[in-house]
């Protein structure tokens, strides 16, 4: 049975607000069943695969989770806005991987940086913006240690703390995020696949990408 499959399908009735009865009727399939589908206790016919895609305007790549786009295309580097002052792409020999890694990171970011606009709370937006630089910073640490010859007076902190206490500040920024979106006066913008893909059509492929190739990660852990 596909993964995927009921958590997109479900996924795609929630942001569109649709109740799974309407959905099901829609669908031509009784609640019960379509609760099965969307909870992977049974698994669909090609049929109901393709009727899904076009109740939805999705491709069946994308409900299967074999794209990470609502159109089905495979992302490459190609589909990704340059990063400013990019020149990876005329430099001969250009480590692909880098040159996608880093397109989608500062595309991700970019769409991060206008949602916390959008939310227009400091408070909030200050404790996200804590969180990537000091994660850029132990990224750093780490790349600049990586010749020992490298003089570690350019840090006041010292380096056996340095990263520990940067991953420990993470987790508090972390949790006052978490809990000032608790709060009733935050006014957080309706975030969906449709929205991102809408509102950010040559940025979207970018997080969408990171979003897949993380959970991907993430998934193998979980499973050794």
């Amino acid at each position: 049975m596909n993964s995927d499959f009921p958590r997109i399908l479900s996924l795609l009735r929630k942001e569109r607000h649709i109740s799974q009865k309407a959905a099901a009727a829609d669908l031509g399939v009784a609640q019960a069943l379509l609760s099965h589908y969307e909870k992977g206790k049974r698994e669909c016919g090609l049929d109901f695969l393709v009727r899904v895609a076009d109740y939805y305007g999705v491709t069946t790549d994308y409900l299967l989770g074999r794209s990470a786009s609502t159109t089905g295309n495979l992302i490459t580097a190609n589909d990704i806005p340059e990063v400013s002052g990019d020149r990876e792409r005329a430099q001969p020999g250009a480590d692909i991987t880098l040159t996608m890694s880093r397109k989608l990171l500062v595309n991700s970011i970019d769409i991060i940086y206008s949602l916390l606009g959008r939310i227009g709370n400091n408070r909030f937006s200050l404790k996200i913006v804590n969180m990537l630089n000091l994660t850029v910073y132990k990224v750093f640490r780490i790349v600049y240690r990586s010749n020992r010859s490298n003089t570690q007076s350019m840090f006041e902190v010292p380096d056996e703390r340095a990263c520990h206490y940067a991953d420990a500040l993470v987790h508090i920024e972390e949790a006052e995020a978490a809990s000032l979106v608790k709060d009733a006066s935050l006014d957080n913008p309706e975030i969906s696949t449709v929205v991102i893909e809408t509102d950010f059509p040559r940025q979207s492929p970018a997080l969408l990408s990171l979003i897949k190739s993380s959970e991907a990660q993430i998934k193998k852990q979980v499973e050794k």
